[in-house]
């Protein structure tokens, strides 16, 4: 399989790629795949700026001449999406954003009604054969409410992917947190095993890697120095 994973954290030392990497360890137990890694933050990539020249030419590519036709290449072309992000005000940080808005010259402006009355935009690439999946980790100590408002966008804009959302993620860099950690970890590896096989992940493996390392009352008197 080609697989393209959009690495939307800022830093070096990402809490979220760190569950990626071991996703992505567990997917190629089966067998190697091809694997793009885009550190988003190292790429030049301009906000979109609404002109819709793209949909004058409908090359799949974008009027700017910066990185992200370069992305929107390898975007059409794979067969698994990681878009793995840390949660910034309830969404995912702007550099990541922007490669997600110029993503419109893979649509068309031709609108079309789907049978539960949604309307879309036709599709120029064939988005059918891919398969997205969604890693967002926060430093929140807990999910409820936290993920709502980026799950919903994501659901729009990918059709209902897969989507693990992490609390306390920033103990996975923490040395003295590896008790709870690294099973954490562990899961996330056994998790990307399943998703080769079947290419989705069950609901109660989702829970499994939603769950919180530690209690929010600890994790916010470790947060807070207490």
């Amino acid at each position: 399989m080609k697989i393209l994973i959009l690495n939307g954290s800022p830093k070096k030392k990402s809490d979220t790629m760190r569950l990626t990497d071991a996703f992505l360890k567990g997917l190629n137990k089966a067998g190697e795949h091809e694997v793009n890694i885009i550190n988003v933050i190292d790429r030049d990539i301009a906000p979109c700026r609404g002109c819709f020249g793209c949909w004058q030419k409908l090359d799949g590519h974008c009027v700017m001449q910066d990185d992200q036709n370069a992305i929107l290449d390898l975007y059409r072309d794979s067969d698994v999406i990681i878009w793995s992000f840390p949660l910034y005000c309830y969404s995912m940080p702007s550099h990541l954003k922007a490669v997600l808005d110029r993503t419109i010259p893979l649509i068309q402006m031709k609108m079309v009604q789907l049978p539960d009355g949604t309307v879309r935009h036709e599709p120029l690439a064939d988005f059918s054969k891919i398969h997205t999946l969604v890693i967002c980790g926060c430093g929140f100590p807990n999910w409820d409410g936290n993920f709502n408002a980026m799950k919903l966008m994501c659901k729009n804009c990918f059709g209902d992917p897969d989507i693990v959302c992490v609390p306390e993620t920033p103990l996975l860099n923490v040395p003295a947190a590896a008790v709870v950690a690294d099973p954490l970890l562990a899961r996330f590896e056994r998790a990307g095993e399943e998703y080769a096989a079947s290419l989705t992940l069950s609901t109660e493996t989702i829970a499994e890697l939603e769950q919180p390392m530690i209690s929010a009352e600890e994790y916010i008197r470790n947060v807070n120095g207490q």
